[in-house]
């Protein structure tokens, strides 16, 4: 993505309730907030015209995030038909200030928005497939750059439900790629902004160390992963169905050890230099 200067503002002195975004030389504005604010929210001028909006929070059947992405000619007036749904605890709607979005604008956003949460994969999306609407060339070139910078605006808005894990560590600085080897087993992986992330393929042991009896979070986190089908029980190792971010290389090595690891030491390059060693350089 290219260069940004963004410009936020906290209604409240707040970061957690209302806030809006801007980004220079762009039309769009995006504005964002917790449910317990929607009457504020939705009381404000952007809030009448056209645009996209997400909804985020947590299903409350498996415990897992879950996003709603809808489009509205009236911001206002779509949304006030979702307090029905309880699974939602965040808002937050793009539109653009100079009100030249239309409704086949709004709906090529939102297909594409939507097509985007489901390739992600990190949460449960609520509304079925959209059907993107055909756009002229102009108008499309249009709307890519909307849609990019829709993308540039929602991690700083706290929503990386849309972002997938390569995405984010594509976009970073040039990896280094490591591994974690434990009983003849092998693991890969690499250092990712949010911490650190497990390649598809790797291997972990299958019996878990004593440890975990008084530090149980190893032993519960893999039989999270096993239920979601990102480890898979091949028997003698688990395997790695997908790729995992974890949120340190120390809570990625535990799970691959079955128990307690320093992932600063467990981690290491090919020519056997530890992440340790290379963070001190």
């Amino acid at each position: 993505m290219p260069t940004a200067t963004l410009k936020l503002f906290l209604a409240h002195g707040d970061p957690k309730r209302l806030r809006t975004a801007e980004i220079s030389n762009w039309t769009g504005k995006a504005v964002a907030g917790p449910r317990s604010e929607l009457d504020g929210i939705i009381a404000r001028e952007e809030s009448a015209g056209s645009g996209v909006y997400l909804l985020t929070g947590t299903d409350p059947e498996t415990g897992k995030p879950a996003i709603y992405v809808g489009e509205a000619e009236s911001i206002k007036d779509r949304v006030k038909s979702h307090v029905t749904k309880d699974f939602w605890n965040q808002i937050v709607f793009f539109v653009s200030k100079d009100e030249k979005l239309t409704k086949s604008h709004v709906r090529y956003l939102e297909g594409k928005l939507i097509a985007q949460a489901y390739e992600a994969n990190r949460a449960i999306v609520t509304n079925s497939q959209a059907s993107r609407s055909k756009l002229p060339e102009s108008d499309r070139e249009d709307m890519e750059v909307f849609y990019e910078k829709i993308n540039q605006l929602l991690p700083v808005l706290g929503v990386e439900l849309l972002v997938s894990v390569k995405s984010k560590a594509q976009d970073g600085p040039k990896k280094q790629n490591l591994i974690c080897e434990i009983k003849g087993l092998m693991a890969k992986g690499y250092l990712v902004p949010n911490g650190f992330l497990v390649l598809s393929g790797s291997e972990a042991v299958h019996k878990e160390r004593p440890s975990v009896e008084k530090w149980p979070w190893p032993r519960n986190m893999r039989l999270k992963l096993l239920e979601e089908n990102a480890l898979v029980d091949r028997g003698d190792r688990l395997v790695f169905a997908s790729d995992v971010e974890f949120s340190s290389p120390s809570a990625a090595a535990a799970v691959i050890h079955g128990g307690h690891a320093n992932g600063l030491i467990a981690w290491k390059t090919k020519q056997g230099k530890t992440l340790k060693e290379l963070e001190e350089v």
